[in-house]
């Protein structure tokens, strides 16, 4: 059966290597994790699922080691890292190398990996800096040095750009001349923690400043957008006095701001990133409104119509957040019991398509792309996994 890699390794400043998810494991509260090993046959199905998914790629790469994508290296990387991280391929499978071939053309002098003619340089980087980190190959330190320097410095608050009062301040856009938001700070912080960047450093406490403005809780945010709001969940920006991707207006922001799944589970890794005690009222409000909201059938609190929207980003957040969070079993607000490696596991080879693809019907946010669903799902896969 095919396995994937148990943990991410990192390689720091100091060049000593460690599983990444050390990082941000949880140590508190030992006495009450709860844990739900899968069998070999739920292993197994996972397995043939990430196979077929790993194969309809593979015949998908072109030429130059790329996969079709408007959205230069992103997409490449993203899938470059569903090979590196499945014992079977690697990253020394010749999948990875041509696609590495590809991703090395949109390397640029101010450190980061990105198509200009985008306006997606955080989000490029990211995803490149996080394939570097998967490879494990010290040959490629320098390149995850400076990819780190410039995310860091794209960073609303790095180098004066904005000062602490501001709502943007903390957080990270697409490039400089953009809004900041909670999807981007999240992949800013998981490429940056991953890569080694060590925890003292101040991107972590900026970032976190702008997550916690980013959260529905009156107690803890101090942004007239949370006056009142006690739901946990998060939003997607604290731009123009809030912005919420799950608005049923045309013109998102205006009127109720309300959270919803996708950016909740982002807000909550970010802040395990950013070392946030278990115990501390952001961290349990985040879980009540996770209680409050568990499935999988959706995005949660997405409404209408718009409920499938960015629903395998949803279930990649999902899993990289519970993973960090370090619990097999979520208790619902209900006191019902979920193994949500298990739930997940279930649920996308449900979705699975006779071509071992993934795609969502519903194409906003990209996803209406199968070489990018798929490489999610698959890397959403290989997070239930890891145990």
């Amino acid at each position: 059966m095919k396995r994937s890699r148990l943990a991410v390794t990192a390689i720091y400043f100091c060049t000593l290597a460690l599983p990444a998810y050390v990082l941000a494991a949880p140590s508190e509260n030992k006495q009450t994790k709860k844990t739900a090993l899968l069998s070999g046959a739920q292993r197994q199905k996972a397995g043939n699922a990430i196979d077929a998914g790993l194969k309809f790629l593979a015949q998908r790469q072109q030429a130059d080691g790329s996969w079709p994508s408007d959205f230069g290296p992103a997409v490449t990387a993203i899938c470059a890292r569903s090979f590196t991280n499945d014992d079977d391929y690697g990253a020394n499978h010749d999948v990875v190398k041509k696609a590495l071939q590809s991703i090395m053309t949109f390397q640029q002098p101010d450190g980061g990996i990105y198509e200009r003619a985008n306006n997606l340089a955080n989000y490029q980087t990211c995803v490149a800096l996080l394939l570097f980190v998967d490879l494990n190959d010290s040959s490629y330190r320098p390149q995850m040095l400076r990819a780190q320097k410039f995310l860091s410095e794209l960073q609303y608050g790095a180098n004066e750009s904005v000062d602490e009062d501001n709502p943007w301040y903390g957080g990270a856009g697409y490039n400089q001349t953009k809004r900041p938001d909670i999807s981007n700070t999240q992949m800013m912080l998981e490429a940056l923690k991953a890569s080694g960047l060590p925890s003292s450093h101040p991107v972590y406490q900026r970032a976190l400043k702008f997550v916690s403005r980013c959260q529905l809780s009156d107690a803890t945010n101090d942004l007239p957008l949370a006056d009142g709001r006690n739901e946990g969940g998060f939003i997607y920006s604290t731009n123009n006095s809030g912005e919420s991707k799950a608005s049923e207006k045309i013109n998102e922001g205006q009127g109720p701001l309300r959270c919803y799944g996708s950016v909740t589970y982002a807000g909550f890794k970010s802040m395990l990133y950013a070392d946030v005690k278990r115990d501390d009222p952001r961290i349990t409000a985040c879980l009540k409104w996770i209680r409050n909201n568990y499935t999988l059938k959706s995005n949660p609190n997405m409404p209408g119509k718009q409920a499938r929207e960015g629903l395998y980003y949803y279930y990649h957040v999902f899993a990289k957040a519970l993973s960090v969070w370090g619990e097999d079993i979520l208790v619902d607000a209900k006191g019902k019991e979920h193994n949500w490696r298990l739930d997940l596991i279930n649920e996308l080879i449900e979705r699975q398509a006779n071509d071992g693809s993934w795609v969502n019907d519903t194409t906003r946010w990209l996803e209406g792309d199968p070489h990018y669903v798929t490489a999610m799902a698959i890397q959403s896969l290989q997070a239930a996994l890891e145990e």
